[in-house]
């Protein structure tokens, strides 16, 4: 199955087209999809709640760090 992800924009809005950076962002994205999904299949299979289990996802996605951070 292909997943349609966004088009990758800068930070100035500009388009990123380099054909090989939307391909490693694609192929991260439909890694990190399967993980998500597997983890979130694992903790329903553990009788953990479902919106439990999402909320931790969530609160991972946002616990996550940017080190290139513009000062």
């Amino acid at each position: 199955m292909t997943n349609e992800w966004p088009k990758w924009v800068r930070d100035d809005g500009s388009v990123v087209s380099c054909t090989e950076k939307v391909k490693v962002m694609s192929e991260n994205f439909d890694e990190l999809k399967q993980i998500a999904q597997d983890a979130l299949e694992d903790g329903l299979l553990m009788e953990v709640s479902e919106e439990q289990m999402r909320k931790a996802l969530y609160a991972l996605v946002d616990s996550l760090v940017n080190p290139y951070q513009k000062p």
